[in-house]
């Protein structure tokens, strides 16, 4: 069995995506998920070569350095959460320990160095974005997405949403969706 680490894979369509390619490479997968592929065997050299060019065309990155393969579960996993669960009232802390096997502190700090942000800097602006798409939707009040969110109020999620956007959540909604960031620039 081997696996290999993919940079930039934010949502299903990705998966389908990356899916493709492995096809394309001749590989066949035992598991597709966000930012990972477990294959039944290890991709030759030429596999491999393929595989790259193929993702690097579509935005992907195959990762080779182990550090660079931590950063982008953290990723992923607070992509997951974030836009993909039903609960978004979670500790990150917990469960990047318990997923990554690794002490937070060692995660935390990894990060930090290489990304320039914290973890929890990270999370807000993933949980910002999420709160982007929620107001386009214009399905749900803003009281419905605090609580959705993990907001303690409406209050706290405007007053963090204005400190990274530079603007209230009702004025991002007057101007539209063009404001929103792809997952994988944030």
């Amino acid at each position: 069995m081997s696996t290999l680490h993919i940079r930039n894979m934010v949502c299903p369509r990705c998966i389908a995506a990356v899916q493709q390619q492995l096809e394309t490479a001749g590989l066949e997968p035992l598991q597709v998920r966000l930012g990972e592929v477990v294959l039944a065997e290890a991709p030759t050299v030429t596999q491999k070569e393929a595989l790259r060019k193929g993702l690097q065309q579509l935005g992907f990155e195959l990762l080779d350095d182990v550090r660079a393969q931590q950063i982008q579960k953290i990723r992923d996993i607070v992509v997951q959460h974030v836009h993909y669960s039903e609960d978004s009232k979670f500790p990150f802390a917990g469960i990047l320990a318990r997923e990554l096997h690794r002490d937070y502190s060692y995660l935390s700090k990894l990060f930090s160095e290489t990304e320039g942000i914290t973890i929890e800097q990270y999370v807000i602006l993933q949980k910002i974005e999420r709160v982007k798409e929620l107001l386009v939707y214009n399905e749900k009040s803003l009281s419905e997405i605090a609580f959705q969110m993990g907001y303690s109020s409406v209050a706290h999620l405007s007053a963090q949403f204005k400190k990274i956007t530079g603007l209230t959540p009702s004025a991002f909604k007057e101007q539209g969706s063009g404001l929103r960031k792809p997952l994988d620039g944030i």
